[in-house]
């Protein structure tokens, strides 16, 4: 078949010598004359695939461009000749193993071909060219050539696996490593975490589950081992009262149910904790059943502090009840008190009548502490915290509880030297005291001794006590009496409930403490044995380093008014209203009253310069007693007044200025008049 050249390559059908399309070795042939290239490219055109050159600056070119199987080089060309080309070949690192075959019409001497062959040719071929001479030659070249090409395919193929097989091999024994790790930290997580992996026969009698992960020793105090030798040990150790419920519950799998269970089981060392024990059902592919796998966990501390925010929730929520019935109170007690006030100052009374008045008077007095206690508990009083040395409080306790305690109860004190001084209310404390060391006296009918213990501590945020993070003073009383059952323990803080006879205590000795504590800012624990006693904690918020310690609180003397005033009075009780009336009348005031703040403010409206004195409840319907005062005011800049409430609680009152006196149901005529005077001052000091 004929060929011709175009761009120096001979285009033509060319043979597959390498059993791979597109992948034939090339021969470049260079010769300055056209006909020899034609005639050397027909004759090798089955051979491989002939790239052609007219110079040897065109066949250097083409080496920059890519490999041959042999190169055909004639040696006389006009310009570079073929031992020059031949050389610079040679000198080429690419290219200087490329056979050369010269091609010579002249020359055939010895030192010619001396020279040739120190150029660096293989053979030497003289023309006019045999073309099966040529086409030999040339073969051999390129089977060489495609046979050092196939093995150096075949050597990156087998480099390549190898390389594959090494990364396959080190990725494997990554996955392994990283694996047996996952499986050591997982096993180490698992046996660190209350919880524990569990797979149970079915139908087994009694339940014995077969533990595979988890610390069951550390959560139980029970080896594993111990649970396959007394197979009836986990239905013995669970809690009486969860039994009966637990076993049903086991016994309805065999319906193909799965279980979610919580119970109490006594460990070893005899406590109870609380397990969510939670299984399921695995079958086979078939749907056959082959056993129960679950998990026990350890939810013990969740328990409890469930239960304590039950508690907390229960105790806020009598709290809030406690503290409206209080209000209430209050108002029905000041009716009360004023009106046996007035009947007092109103009524000539013979001695039988005083002393009967004087026991109702003092009764009611009894209701008002009664109240106060209430208020305590709900943490609804009026606390004013300061200082306390404990040194000088300890003396005071101990005198009050002097003639109270009785000659067979004996009282210590414990103090340690940093105490510190609690923040607190000093009378309010001295009261808890007293309530605490009269409870423990109680406790013991046959003598004993009370100790009273104060130290230093310090606690983190959201702790067993629920307390702020910071420093505190803890006072514990203690006795060594009869104790408090378990079973009462969360109840004996509750008002009105008490462990004592009948008609031997009201029952708000401990909420009063409780309530005081809590509104201080501290917190109170109980801790009790039977037989042994019991032990109470007050944590108090200790004073800054800097703020001195307080003495007793000074008495100021009651203020008083001599001049006749004009009073406007609002409150919505009916009772209150008229009762305080008539004790403003009698103190020789002028008063005018109403159930509303509308009402009062228009007659402040007609005649604004008529009033010296504005009195008005604070919780009524429609406008507070803040709101009414704060109207009354844009009437009347400047007016005196004074608000009064049945709630006892200044900190959360909002009695909207600073020179606005409040005043705390019931009252007596005393305080009354006390807070006439402190409002008529207040207002004269502006």
């Amino acid at each position: 078949m004929a060929a011709s050249i175009e761009n120096g390559v001979v285009a033509g059908e060319q043979p597959d010598r390498t059993g791979e399309p597109g992948d034939l070795a090339r021969v470049l042939v260079v010769d300055d004359d056209v006909n020899n290239l034609l005639a050397i490219t027909n004759v090798l055109e089955g051979v491989a695939q002939i790239v052609v050159a007219k110079s040897g600056e065109e066949a250097l070119r083409h080496l920059l461009k890519g490999d041959f199987a042999v190169i055909l080089l004639d040696v006389y060309m006009p310009g570079m000749d073929g031992y020059e080309t031949a050389q610079l070949i040679r000198g080429r690192e690419q290219t200087k193993r490329i056979p050369i075959i010269f091609l010579s019409a002249v020359n055939k001497e010895i030192e010619h071909l001396i020279r040739g062959y120190s150029m660096g040719a293989v053979d030497y071929v003289f023309k006019p060219v045999e073309p099966l001479v040529i086409q030999s030659k040339v073969a051999v070249f390129v089977d060489l050539y495609l046979m050092n090409r196939e093995i150096q395919r075949k050597a990156a193929k087998e480099q390549a696996l190898l390389d594959e097989m090494l990364t396959a091999n080190a990725e494997r024994l990554r996955a392994e490593q990283a694996l047996r790790l996952s499986e050591q930290r997982q096993a180490a997580i698992i046996h660190s975490l209350p919880i524990l992996f569990y797979v149970e026969p079915i139908g087994a009698a009694p339940r014995v589950p077969e533990f595979v992960g988890g610390d069951f020793a550390g959560l139980t105090g029970f080896s594993s081992d111990e649970l396959k030798r007394s197979p009836t040990l986990w239905q013995e150790r669970l809690h009486p009262d969860d039994r009966e419920r637990v076993l049903a519950a086991v016994a309805n799998r065999a319906h193909g149910l799965s279980i979610a269970l919580e119970y109490r089981w006594q460990c070893a060392d005899g406590r109870y904790k609380h397990f969510l024990d939670q299984s399921v059902l695995l079958r086979d592919a078939d749907g056959r059943n082959l056993e129960y796998a679950g998990t026990l966990s350890d939810v013990t501390e969740r328990k409890d502090l469930e239960t304590q925010l039950l508690h907390v929730r229960k105790m806020d929520a009598i709290g809030k009840l406690t503290g409206g019935i209080a209000h209430d109170f209050n108002n029905l007690l000041a009716a009360v008190i004023g009106g046996l006030g007035l009947i007092e100052r109103r009524v000539p009374l013979d001695k039988a009548q005083g002393k009967i008045l004087a026991m109702t008077q003092h009764a009611a007095g009894q209701g008002a502490e009664l109240v106060a206690r209430l208020l305590a508990f709900a943490r609804k009083q009026k606390l004013e915290p300061a200082a306390i040395e404990i040194a000088k409080l300890s003396a005071t306790v101990s005198d009050l509880l002097s003639h109270t305690l009785g000659g067979l109860v004996e009282i210590g004190w414990d103090i340690a030297p940093d105490v510190g001084a609690p923040y607190v209310d000093e009378a309010q404390l001295e009261l808890a005291l007293m309530n605490l060391a009269i409870n423990a006296r109680d406790a013991m009918p046959g003598g004993g001794t009370i100790t009273i213990k104060a130290r230093g501590a310090e606690t983190e945020a959201n702790g067993e006590l629920g307390l702020a993070a910071g420093r505190y003073v803890v006072l514990t009383v203690s006795d060594t009496g009869h104790g408090i059952a378990p079973e009462m323990l969360d109840r004996v803080l509750e008002p009105f409930f008490t462990t004592k006879d009948v008609g031997k205590g009201t029952g708000l000795g401990l909420s009063m403490v409780y309530g005081f504590a809590s509104q201080s800012g501290g917190a109170m624990r109980i801790e009790s044995d039977i037989g042994v006693g019991t032990r109470i904690e007050l944590w108090l918020p200790r004073a800054p380093m800097d703020l001195p310690a307080s003495g007793a609180s000074a008495t100021a003397s009651p203020q008083t008014v001599s001049e006749r005033l004009r009073l406007l009075l609002v409150d919505d009780h009916d009772g209150v209203r008229e009762t305080t009336a008539a004790l403003l009348d009698d103190l020789g005031h002028r008063t005018t009253s109403a159930a509303d703040g509308k009402s009062i403010l228009d007659c402040l409206t007609a005649a604004p310069e008529d009033v010296d004195l504005l009195i008005s409840d604070y919780a009524m319907p429609h406008l507070s007693g803040s709101e009414v005062i704060r109207r009354a005011r844009e009437i009347r800049p400047g007016l005196p007044a004074i608000i009064i409430t049945g709630y006892a609680e200044g900190s959360t009152v909002d009695i909207g200025a600073a020179d606005i006196i409040a005043l705390s149901k019931p009252f007596t005529p005393l305080q009354l008049q006390d807070a006439i005077g402190r409002a008529m001052a207040a207002a004269a000091a502006k």
